[in-house]
This record gives C-alpha cells, structure tokens and sequence, in this order.
C-alpha cells in the first residue's frame, strides 16, 4: 500500500492532509477549553452549536464555492482556503465572545468545505491508476483513523508544556506547512473546465449526476447507514462509557479506539480486498454490518451488561463504515468528466454530511430523553432503511457499469 508514495506529487499532497488533520484535531481540543472558558457548564450547548454550523457549511457552502472557484487554478484554491484557515485559527485565541466562536467556526468550516473537496477531486488526476487510487484511499482512511486516535494523544502531551492557547499556533502550522506542501507540488496538467449554465445550474450538477446514476443512488443511501454508526460512537460512546458500565476516561478512550482500530483493519485490507470483490459486494457488506451492530449497541444498552462485547462491537462498527467510506471514492472516479470531477466530489462531500444533521441529533437528544436503547434502536432502523434503499437503487450486475455524464446530459 505505502508503494503509492513513491509518486512525489501524491506523496507531497499526503503530507499536506496529515498535516492538515493534525491541525485540525488540536483545533477540536482547543476549541472544547475555549467554549468552556467562555460559558463554564454551557460548553456542551456552544460546541454542539458550533459543530452544528459546521455541517451546515459543509452542506451548503461547499456547493456553492465548488462552482464559484471552478475555473481556478487547483493550487489557487487549495492555498487559499489553508491561508484562510491558518488566520482564523490564529485570531481564536483572542476571541471573548461566544458568538465569535460561531462566526470564525463557520468562516474556517466553508474555507475547509472548499479545501476538501478539491483536495479529493485532485487524487485521481494524480493516479491515474485505480490500484494506485485504492491504495490512495486506504492511506487517506487511516490517516483520519490515526488522526482521531493520535490528536487527543499529542494535545494531552503539548497542554503539560504550554496553555492551550498556544494550541491554536500548532492548528496554523498545520494549515501553514499543508499550503507549503500544495505550493511546492508540481501538478499535472489538469483541462479547462467547460463552464455552462447558472451558478445554480452548476451548484446543483454533481446532485443531479448522483440521482441519475445507480451506483451513486446506492452511495447517498449508505452514506445514510455511515453517518447513523458513526454518531452513535462519537456521540454516545461517552454515556456507554461513562454512564451505563460506570467507567472511566480510559475506558471512554479504550472504545473509540476499538471504533478506529476496526476502520483501520479495513482500510489496510482493502487494496486487496478490491482486487477480489466488487465495490457494491463490500460496500453492501458494510450496509448490513452496521445496522446489525448498532442493534446489538441496543440490546447491550437494555441489559447494561458485557464491556468486552460492547468493545467488539465498536470494533465491528468501524470495520462496516469503513467498507462503505473506502471504496465510496472509486465510484466518484468512474463516473467522473474532467468537466464533472469537482461537482461530484463536492456533491458527495455535502450529502454525506447531510445526513449527519439527522443522525446527530437522534443520537444526542434522543439518547438523553428517552435513553440509550431508544438512540440505538431508532439509529438502527434508519440504517436498515439506508441499507435496503442501497440495496434497491444499486442493482447487482451494475458493479463495473461506467457511466458517463456528459455535460450536455445535465442541460
């Protein structure tokens, strides 16, 4: 897998989003201390609120900016946002008012809905090799795994030296050395973007190319079932932790990990898992996986009984997200123009947020008011319903279909 490297600009551009995750995961430590310097027992209430601004630019914002920045050169684009990103990191520390939080929260979150996409969207003109580009993907799924496991690990260790104030300076190097690792990459040669219709025309186009085609109607659907495991662990884990088994801050830690140590074993296996089965087979694989996780979540949080079991089972619920999150990219590439890439990597970046706006708050609100077993189980059904749509819009036969969608078909 590490073979992919070896491609400079790949290996430049992969440095660039290590970085840049790093950063971003001191942000989320510094963030929590801010919010409750700020509003002491309130803080939950201002990070739920600032995570919720969050989706809502990636939702909306990153359409939007994906057509409006069309036209520009990659580099212009992926610099810019991390410049943007940088700064804002570097006036966090001075703020004093909740309310800027939210401001400069949304601010950074729409540089980043414009980084990402195009970030992704560059990969495959990089390799163009689909064994290159799966490899591609495992690397970049366990640098998010390893991000979510390592960022607490490296904040902990950095707050015993410094405030975490200075916390903030570490999220601007990580912005700062990405844009230097982006600057210095010399890029093929990509081809001008066709540029037709209204910026609403535009904004709406990767959408419209993922209702028309089947495999892209299967992807939104689980992208469903993804974001219903996943808020049940980044949500929840907490109170199963905490709350239901009575545990402690290293049993909290112990989980997650399991959680990222399950989406790491995919992530390795998948280049050769790859070669043997189809996309839709693993992914369809990971659709049924996670709803019958989340329903054992359920049963555990009835009976109040088994840590070790509900370990596996976080474990089982990384592994089924990431056979659906690994592979969900290769669908982008084959169905992607020159003239389309961006779109569909931005379409996708915004409705696989989406659903997390619907997730998140079943799991958090739903949880605290009627309980743990209730959050699983309607969690689980929704992701039964994912899985089944997924099942129904993405017929078997139709793993290696190409379609292709030309401009002219989007009029």
């Amino acid at each position: 897998m590490l073979e992919v490297l070896r491609v400079t600009a790949y290996r430049k551009l992969f440095t660039a989003q290590v970085v840049a995750l790093l950063g971003t995961g001191l942000l989320t430590v510094a963030l929590g201390l801010l919010a409750f310097d700020l509003a002491g027992g309130k803080a939950g209430a201002v990070l739920g609120t600032a995570l919720t601004i969050k989706m809502l630019a990636y939702v909306f914002v990153a359409p939007v900016m994906a057509a409006l920045v069309e036209r520009l050169p990659r580099k212009t684009v992926l610099v810019g946002a991390d410049l943007v990103r940088a700064g804002i990191a570097l006036s966090l520390p001075f703020v004093d008012q909740i309310w800027q939080i939210y401001l400069l929260v949304f601010v950074l979150q729409s540089a980043s809905a414009t980084f990402t996409p195009a970030f992704q969207a560059l990969i495959p003109v990089v390799l163009s090799r689909e064994k290159d580009y799966t490899r591609a993907l495992s690397l970049s799924r366990l640098a998010y795994d390893l991000e979510s496991l390592l960022s607490p690990v490296v904040a902990a260790a950095l707050l015993t030296l410094v405030s975490y104030h200075d916390l903030f300076v570490g999220t601007m190097a990580g912005f700062l050395v990405s844009a230097l690792m982006v600057i210095t990459t010399s890029l093929p040669r990509i081809p001008n973007v066709v540029r037709s219709g209204s910026l609403l025309h535009r904004t709406t186009l990767g959408t419209r190319i993922f209702l028309r085609q089947p495999s892209l109607r299967g992807l939104m659907a689980l992208n469903l079932v993804v974001a219903c495991g996943t808020a049940l662990v980044l949500v929840n884990t907490v109170i199963f932790a905490l709350d239901v088994f009575e545990g402690s801050t290293t049993d909290l830690a112990l989980a997650l990990a399991c959680y990222g140590a399950g989406s790491m074993v995919i992530a390795l296996a998948a280049p050769k898992l790859l070669d043997r089965v189809s996309d839709r087979s693993l992914m369809i694989l990971g659709g049924i996986i996670v709803p019958l996780g989340i329903m054992a979540a359920a049963v555990i949080a009835w009976t109040g009984q088994s840590w070790p079991l509900l370990l596996l089972i976080w474990a089982i619920l990384g592994a089924g997200t990431s056979m659906i999150n690994t592979p969900s990219a290769r669908l982008l590439r084959r169905a992607a123009t020159d003239n389309t890439r961006s779109s569909l990597f931005t379409a996708q970046f915004s409705l696989s947020h989406a659903c997390f706006i619907l997730t998140y708050p079943i799991a958090g609100w739903i949880g605290a008011t009627a309980g743990q077993t209730a959050a699983a189980a309607v969690l689980a059904i929704l992701s039964t319903v994912g899985a089944l749509a997924a099942w129904r819009f993405w017929p078997r036969g139709q793993e290696s279909l190409h379609e292709v969608p030309s401009t002219q078909k989007a009029h």
